[in-house]
């Protein structure tokens, strides 16, 4: 991957997650590159908006599409450090969904005894549109 940094500070990148889970490659590609990307201690953050919110739905089910299920990965997320996920609030109101839809995807603050806290964050438009200003680089799924 090279250098990602500038001057000895690590670039923040951005994971925009806007397609629904099944049906084309992106939301997989996109957890696949985090993965790595964490892998290089990356400053890594994901924003679900549109049908994006969908990949982090609990009680998904793909026997019916034939399908392999990859929505448990995401409950792995912690273990790499990556606990910043954002959900926009607009785009699950869209969609009839609630904070409760989503997976209870959590991560373990070494800050404060390990305790378990949660990594999504529901923001509103607004917000999401000034957590990609503060983003070096944001990735489109």
């Amino acid at each position: 991957m090279g250098d990602m940094s500038e001057g000895g500070t690590t670039k923040k990148f951005l994971y925009l997650n806007r397609k629904a889970s099944y049906g084309t490659v992106y939301a997989l590609e996109s957890l696949e590159v985090v993965l790595i990307a964490a892998a290089f201690e990356q400053d890594v953050s994901l924003a679900f908006i549109d049908d994006g919110v969908y990949q982090i739905i609990k009680g998904q089910d793909t026997k019916g599409i034939g399908m392999k299920n990859f929505s448990p990965t995401f409950n792995a997320l912690g273990d790499y450090d990556i606990n910043k996920l954002y959900v926009e609030k607009e785009s699950l109101d869209e969609r009839g969904l609630t904070e409760d839809d989503l997976m209870p995807l959590v991560y373990e603050d070494e800050d404060d005894d390990w305790a378990e806290k949660p990594s999504i964050k529901i923001v509103n438009r607004a917000e999401m549109a000034d957590l990609m200003q503060d983003q070096d680089v944001i990735l489109s799924f």
